[in-house]
This record gives structure tokens, C-alpha cells and sequence, in this order.
């Protein structure tokens, strides 16, 4: 896991590519879980900036690109 990955918690900002296409997401809860960290992880993604609807669901973490706050 990347060390950048490490630093996500409530509030952090990433950008994904679950949809098929680079979109900004808010992490909703922590990466970190116990003494290890989290395979999956509950994000509000911004769907309506490239033309889906704005959904909160759970993502794989290998599906984040980019954190830009963390």
C-alpha cells in the first residue's frame, strides 16, 4: 500500500477511477482499521463534475488515484 494511502481519514480528498474516469471523491470514514488498514473504503464521489449522478458508496482502495489532501 502506498504511503500516501496511509494518511486518508474522514474529510480527505482523493480522486478515484471506479466510473471509468478520473473523479474527485471524500473519504467518509478512516482507512485505518484496528492494527491494519481497510480493502475497501466509503467515499462521496462528485459524479455530476463529468456527467453521472453524485453517489456515496464503498470503493476499493486500489481504485483511489491520487490523494489530494492527506
Amino acid at each position: 500500500m502506498n504511503d500516501k494511502f496511509k494518511s486518508i481519514k474522514k474529510g480527505t480528498k482523493l480522486v478515484t477511477g471506479q466510473l471509468g474516469i478520473p473523479t474527485k471523491a471524500i473519504a467518509l470514514e478512516s482507512i485505518k482499521q484496528g492494527r491494519g488498514y481497510k480493502t475497501t473504503i466509503l467515499v462521496d464521489v462528485k459524479g455530476s463534475e463529468v456527467g453521472f449522478f453524485d453517489e456515496i458508496g464503498s470503493i476499493y482502495v486500489t481504485d483511489i488515484l491520487e490523494v489530494i489532501n492527506g
